[in-house]
This record gives C-alpha cells, sequence and structure tokens, in this order.
C-alpha cells in the first residue's frame, strides 16, 4: 500500500536577484538602534477636506498630504532626520522624502511586483498638489526590467549587475560607503522614508512597523471611526494608526516628542490642504 502524497501540487518560481536590495536593507536596517512609536492621529478635517476637492475634480493623495505634513513636521525639528558622520552630526535643510511605490516590472506575460522607492526632494517646501502629482506620476512611470528604483540615475545593467554579484561585494562597494558619507546617503536615498500600508485592517486601525536604514521612518497604517472628544462632545472620529522611528543614534526622546507633537498638530488640522484647494482652483 502506497503512502499518500502529502506534498500535492505546487510550483516552481527562479527567485529574482532583484530582490537582494529589499534584503541588503532589512540586514543593515537591523543593525539600526530605531525606537518605534505607535501613535493614533485625528485625521477626520484633512479626509473631508480631501473628499470634497475630489468632489470638484481634483485628485490630491492622502500619503500625498501626509508626506508634506510630515516634511513641514522635520524642517521645524530638523535633528531628527540627522545622519552622523563619525564624530559629527550633518543636519540638513532640506527634507529629500522616499516613499514607496509598488510596481511590475517584466513583461505581461512574466512579471513580477516589487516595492520600489522614489524621492521626493525638497518636500519641505513643495505643496500637497506638487507632491500628489509626483506620486502619481511616479505609479504611472515605466519600469524597465532591470530597474529596482523609479527614476533611477543608473543604467538597467548597472543595477543587474549589481544585484547579482556576492553580498559581500553589495556590502564593501556599496552599502559601506554608503554609511560613511552622508551627503552619498542623502543623495541616493534621502533622509526620510514613508511607508503605507493602504487599507490593510481596513475594518480597524493597524500600525506597521518597518524595517528601515533612514534616521526618520514613518509608516501610516489602515483607518478606522471611533468615538472622539471634541469641544467636550463625543462625536464618532476618523484615526489614522501612525509608527514613528527613530535613530536614537543621533537624537533622544524628548526632541523627538516635541517632533511627535508637532506632527500630530499639522495632520490633526489637515495642514496644507486650504493653501492646495486655493492653488488648484
Amino acid at each position: 500500500m502506497q503512502s499518500p502524497d502529502l506534498i500535492g501540487s505546487y510550483e516552481k518560481r527562479k527567485f529574482s536577484s532583484f530582490r537582494n536590495p529589499t534584503i541588503d536593507i532589512l540586514i543593515w536596517g537591523r543593525q539600526r538602534h530605531h525606537i518605534p512609536m505607535l501613535l493614533e492621529v485625528d485625521v477626520t478635517a484633512a479626509r473631508e477636506a480631501i473628499d470634497h476637492q475630489k468632489q470638484q475634480g481634483k485628485h490630491l493623495s492622502f500619503t500625498g498630504w501626509f508626506v508634506k505634513c510630515i516634511a513641514q513636521a522635520v524642517s521645524e525639528h530638523k535633528a531628527v532626520h540627522a545622519l552622523r558622520q563619525g564624530d559629527q552630526l550633518i543636519i540638513f535643510d532640506d527634507v529629500d522624502v522616499t516613499v514607496i511605490v509598488e510596481r511590475a516590472v517584466g513583461s505581461t506575460d512574466s512579471h513580477e511586483t516589487l516595492p520600489m522607492p522614489y524621492m521626493i526632494r525638497q518636500a519641505n517646501q513643495k505643496s500637497v498638489a506638487d507632491i500628489s502629482s509626483e506620486i502619481r506620476a511616479a505609479q504611472q512611470h515605466s519600469v524597465a526590467l532591470g530597474e529596482v528604483q523609479i527614476n533611477s540615475t543608473h543604467a538597467p545593467w548597472v543595477t543587474k549587475l549589481s544585484t547579482r554579484v556576492p553580498k559581500f561585494l553589495r556590502d564593501w562597494f556599496f552599502w559601506r560607503p554608503l554609511f560613511r558619507n552622508p551627503f552619498l546617503f542623502k543623495r541616493m536615498m534621502g533622509t526620510v522614508s514613508v511607508t503605507s500600508l493602504g487599507m490593510v485592517g481596513q475594518r480597524g486601525m493597524s500600525w506597521g512597523i518597518p524595517i528601515g536604514i533612514h534616521p526618520l521612518i514613518v509608516s501610516i497604517g489602515a483607518i478606522a471611526k471611533r468615538p472622539g472628544v471634541v469641544h467636550d462632545q463625543i462625536l464618532i472620529r476618523e484615526y489614522v494608526g501612525l509608527t514613528v522611528l527613530f535613530d536614537h543614534d543621533v537624537i533622544d526622546g524628548a526632541p523627538v516628542a516635541r517632533f511627535i507633537k508637532r506632527l500630530s498638530a499639522l495632520v490633526t488640522q489637515g495642514f496644507g490642504l486650504i493653501s492646495a484647494s486655493e492653488e488648484l482652483d
């Protein structure tokens, strides 16, 4: 009597070397001393303003607006995106924010979905409308097979070669020089990373705790309705789960708390949406 087949049917696929940069970031990110802080912030006013703009045919991105709020708060508390160089801290004025855009690469018959970084330069100086347009363009940007970053300055063959060499070579020729040079890091990676979980956990609030290499990482979770107190009245409000990770090597809890307080205030009041409305009229 033959034993039953406990495996069942399966599919075998080749592991893509283009996942190596993501794996590298996870490995290096584990070595950073990031401290996560989990928040819930009222986004009712902002959601209403964005919905009002959509009714008028003016589409603003919720993520784009959040990037604007983060960039503004960072520009007022610059130490949160500082980078270390030996015994010095480099504190930049411009806030370059990297957002993650999921894109399919390869042919129609054979493609793979990869999270690809797109950098919004000087996000603190741009409007919500400008940032929203950039993100929308990045989502529609054509991605050739072999690319792992939207609008990469490197030729696809260079990226392809770098993803296929052994890890110790990637570490030696790319990652170690990158971490030693904060100016190179900012130019290639930015100083702030923003990820969005979208509607994951759409029946309730959710938080993500990402792994990354930036000095400041913000993860935008799902939105949930729950009671809130407004002007001493209990009303149904919309709250978003927010995770802020900061590099404890370069900054302590007190200045981070001030940054978070300012960020929460900007988000709650719907910062930038009124000016964006006037700008689009």
